[in-house]
Parts: C-alpha cells; sequence; structure tokens
C-alpha cells in the first residue's frame, strides 16, 4: 500500500510539480490549495505525510500546522513545511510552530525526495516504539 501524502500549496504549478515527482516515486497524493482544504484532507484521510506551504491565501500554512498539532487526531501526522522563507529565524520559527521539517523553495526533486523519505522512515519508526 503507498505511502499517503497531502500536498498543502497555492500556487497550481508547484502543487503540480510536487504531486508529479511524489507520484512517479510511488506515492498517493491528495492536493489541497488552501489551509482549509488540507486540514480537511488530514482529518479524513489521515496521510502518513503533509507536505505545508506557507505562504496561504486566508489561513496560514504555521496557523494550520498549529491546529492539526492540537488535534489528537491529527498530532502524529509529520508536517513538513515547504517554502521559499529563508531569512535567519524562519526555520526556528517554522519548527517552532509544529512542523517536523523544513525545505526551501525552489524544490529540488532529489531534495525532496530524500527529505520525504527520511520523514516517512522516522514516523514508521516512531509507530513501532508504540
Amino acid at each position: 500500500m503507498p505511502k499517503r501524502i497531502v500536498i498543502v500549496e497555492d500556487n497550481a504549478v508547484n502543487r503540480k510539480l510536487v504531486e508529479i515527482i511524489l507520484s512517479k516515486a510511488g506515492y498517493a497524493v491528495s492536493p489541497a490549495a488552501d489551509a482549509e482544504q488540507g486540514i480537511a484532507l488530514a482529518r479524513s484521510e489521515h496521510p502518513d505525510l503533509i507536505l505545508m506551504d506557507i505562504h496561504l491565501p486566508g489561513m496560514d500554512g504555521l496557523a494550520a500546522t498549529r491546529l492539526l498539532k492540537e488535534d489528537p487526531a491529527t498530532r502524529g501526522i509529520p508536517i513538513m513545511a515547504l517554502t521559499a522563507l529563508a531569512m535567519k529565524g524562519d526555520e526556528e520559527c517554522i519548527l517552532a510552530a509544529g512542523c517536523d521539517a523544513y525545505l526551501g523553495k525552489p524544490i529540488r526533486h532529489e531534495s525532496l525526495l530524500e527529505a520525504v523519505a527520511r520523514l516517512l522512515q522516522a514516523r514508521g519508526e516512531a509507530d513501532a516504539r508504540t
């Protein structure tokens, strides 16, 4: 059974690019164009991983991450921020909001797949310990 990943990204081109990369790597992908859609998908599908853009229309990705991490039904789902934020302190803010990892844009194909595999492996190891 393929690992399920929710992609929350408002830019249609970026969303499709990530979706293609992950689908070709064998993952089952559910795209969301905003935080509200992403939260709904996370709650209904219980994916293995969420890729969260930070700059989203309406609710931003950090607020969405906080909501997901506060919810007992979704708090165990790893969330990786995908963002162009690259200023000093941005990564710390992103991780403090509850994201489990951070990947800067522009996204490199290999870096994305490595980061996804690393987070999914860490989750599998954590699940095995509980």
